[in-house]
């Protein structure tokens, strides 16, 4: 490990609004988190809305939300302190009270927090896992773990480059009968009603350097209900066929 990222490590175990429980190898986690249910007593003082942001990388899109929406309590969730460390950083020169962040495992999310305690998720070009749908952010694999915290009928939104992860959502939705609020395949172009404006000015890094390749941002949000039992799509999708992930470059794509 580099001296810069334990410098960094460091400095984020002195900030204020960071909670660090990484999982390190085999180790399980096997007892829920101190602050579970207590996320709005204990961290952020107040009883508004919690929203997480999961695979947050540097925090672009946390702090972006928590400036617009000042009366929303925004959790950006990544394993990447290196990362996270710019977000959580901001946040502090800012002076921004409704932000905070939680570097762990996503896999373990639901020992960080109580049920109903979490009003909508975000997740933004998450890598799209196509090996493995139980490594996918969004699956019927992590929705188990969402309704466990997440308010019946809250709100999840994807911000993707993906064409591969896009339609996987599509099939994932029209097979556990879940109608979306928005979906489009081209959100800057189309601006599809449903859509507040300004999210549009708030910008992942990755996002930044797919529109200036001219690739197109999928946006998909949609409500999870608590009941019913959740599939997954038996459909074969077409892989992508650029990195989506490190590199980003839009060489053949090796997963």
């Amino acid at each position: 490990m580099s001296k810069n990222k334990l410098a960094k490590f460091a400095e984020m175990d002195t900030f204020a609004n960071v909670v660090q429980h990484p999982i390190k190898g085999s180790e399980l986690f096997t007892s829920d988190d101190e602050l579970k249910g207590r996320w709005n007593r204990d961290f952020f003082h107040n009883d508004n809305p919690i929203v997480l942001e999961l695979g947050c990388g540097r925090g672009e899109y946390t702090v972006g939300l928590a400036l617009h929406y000042p009366e929303v309590n925004f959790i950006g969730v990544d394993i990447k302190g290196s990362r996270m460390y710019h977000g959580a950083k901001t946040a502090l020169q800012k002076q921004m009270t409704n932000v905070g962040f939680l570097r762990t495992n996503i896999e373990f999310i639901d020992r960080f927090f109580a049920a109903d305690e979490v009003s909508e998720i975000w997740v933004t070009f998450c890598d799209p896992q196509m090996k493995k749908a139980t490594k996918r952010l969004i699956s019927s694999y992590f929705f188990t773990r969402y309704r466990r915290f997440l308010i019946n009928d809250g709100l999840i939104h994807l911000k993707t480059d993906s064409p591969f992860l896009f339609t996987y959502t599509y099939e994932l939705l029209r097979e556990n009968n879940i109608t979306p609020s928005v979906l489009t395949a081209d959100l800057y172009g189309e601006r599809p009603a449903g859509v507040p404006q300004e999210l549009y000015s708030i910008q992942t890094y990755y996002e930044s350097q797919w529109l200036s390749r001219g690739l197109t941002i999928k946006y998909v949000s949609f409500p999870l209900s608590h009941s019913g039992e959740l599939c997954e799509p038996e459909v074969e999708i077409e892989k992508d066929t650029y990195r989506s992930v490190g590199a980003r470059s839009l060489s053949p794509n090796a997963q």
